[in-house]
C-alpha cells in the first residue's frame, strides 16, 4: 500500500461522507490525493479538505483507476454495484453499508477488536452496523475477561442514523408541535417528536427487525464467537445524534462490578463515565462528536446468572461509521 494513498470518498456529500472527510483531516491521515464521488445530482458541489475546496465528481464505473483506498457510504445498492468494480480496479474498498457484512469472503472489522481480520481481505472490508459497533466497544473487553454467553439489549437510536432528512423531520415536527400546528410526516411512519418508535429497519417474519438481528449476526463474526446470542429491541428516539444501548449481559465466569470497571477502564476507544452519586453517566449529548464511546450505569444484573448491566453511548456517525472506516484505512497502511 502506498504510504500516501490516493483516497476516494464515495457518497462524499452525505452525512457520513462529510464526517469521513473531517475524520481524515483531524486524524492527519496521510492522503496523497483525494477524489470525491457522489451521484450525478451532487456532482459539481465543492467540499473543503485541508483548507482547499475539492469538486465532487459523478460516480461512474471508470472512477477508480489509480485509487488506493475507497471509503464507501452511499447505501447498499451503490456498494453492491460499484464495490466489486472498485476492488477489480485494484482499490481496497472500506464499505459502510450492510451489503457485504455477512459475506464469508469479506472481513467485518472494528479495529479495537479484530484488526488482524483486515489481512484476509480480497478487496472489500466491511464496517459494522452502528449500534453493533457501539455495543461491542463495551461488550468485547468484558467478553475477553468473562466470556459472554448472551445479551438482552434495547437501543435508543438517534434520528441522524436515518439521514439528513430525518434530522430535518425532527426539527420541523418540534416546531409544529410548539406552534400548535398539525404534525407532518415524510421519513418515519409516525411522529418522532416527543415520541419513541420501536421500529428501526424492516420487519422480518420472526417479528424482529433486520437492525435487531445485526447485533447477533455481526457480533458473532466480529468477536469470532459463533455461540453468541442477542435478543434486541431497537428503538428510534427524538435525539439528533449519538446512539445509546442498555445491555444486560450473561457471562460464563463470575463477574463483579469492580472487576468489570477495571477491564473497561483499560479498553481502547472507551471512556468510563460512571458516578451515579453525582448524576454522572453517559449521555448522547455528551458523546456526540466524540471519538470514544462512553460506558456507565454498571451494576450486577439481578435476573441473570453472572450477569452485568451497563449503558453504552456512542456517536453513530463516528464510531458507528466514519471513524471506524478511517481506522480500518489506518490498519491497511500499517
Amino acid at each position: 500500500m502506498n504510504r500516501h494513498p490516493h483516497v476516494a470518498v464515495v457518497g462524499a456529500t452525505g452525512a457520513v461522507g462529510i464526517e469521513m472527510l473531517k475524520t481524515l483531516e483531524k486524524r492527519q491521515f496521510p492522503v496523497g490525493q483525494l477524489t470525491l464521488l457522489a451521484s450525478a445530482r451532487s456532482a459539481g458541489k465543492k467540499l473543503p479538505f485541508l483548507g482547499k475546496d475539492h469538486t465532487v465528481r459523478e460516480l461512474t464505473k471508470e472512477s477508480f483507476a489509480g485509487i488506493d483506498i475507497a471509503l464507501f457510504s452511499a447505501g447498499g445498492g451503490i456498494s453492491r454495484e460499484f464495490g466489486p468494480i472498485a476492488a477489480k480496479a485494484g482499490c481496497v474498498v472500506v464499505d459502510n453499508s450492510s451489503a457485504f457484512r455477512m459475506d464469508a469472503d469479506v472481513p467485518l472489522v472494528v479495529p479495537e477488536i479484530n484488526p488482524e481480520d483486515v489481512r484476509g481481505h480480497k478487496g472489500i472490508i466491511a464496517n459494522p452496523n452502528c449500534t453493533t459497533a457501539i455495543t461491542l466497544m463495551a461488550l468485547y473487553p468484558l467478553h475477553r475477561a468473562f466470556g459472554v454467553k448472551r445479551i438482552f439489549a434495547s437501543s435508543y437510536q438517534a434520528v441522524s442514523g436515518t439521514g439528513a432528512k430525518a434530522i430535518e423531520e425532527l426539527e420541523r415536527q418540534v416546531g409544529e408541535v410548539v406552534a400548535g400546528k398539525p404534525v407532518t410526516r415524510e421519513v418515519y411512519p409516525h411522529q418522532i417528536a416527543f415520541n419513541v418508535l420501536p421500529h428501526v429497519d424492516s420487519f422480518l417474519p420472526s417479528g424482529y427487525t433486520k437492525e435487531e438481528m445485526k447485533m447477533e449476526n455481526e457480533g458473532r463474526k466480529i468477536m469470532h464467537h459463533p455461540g453468541f446470542r442477542a435478543s434486541v429491541t431497537c428503538v428510534r428516539v427524538p435525539v439528533y445524534r449519538a446512539h445509546s444501548v442498555a445491555v444486560s449481559a450473561e457471562f460464563e465466569k463470575p463477574v463483579t462490578t469492580a472487576a468489570a470497571l477495571e477491564v473497561l477502564r483499560k479498553a481502547p476507544g472507551l471512556d468510563v463515565v460512571d458516578d451515579p452519586s453525582k448524576n454522572t453517566y453517559p449521555l448522547p449529548l455528551n458523546a456526540a462528536e466524540q471519538y470514544n464511546c462512553h460506558v456507565g450505569r454498571l451494576r450486577m444484573d439481578c435476573a441473570l446468572e453472572n450477569g452485568l448491566c451497563f449503558w453504552v453511548v456512542g456517536d453513530q456517525l463516528l464510531k458507528g461509521a466514519a471513524l471506524n472506516a478511517v481506522q480500518i484505512a489506518e490498519v491497511l497502511l500499517r
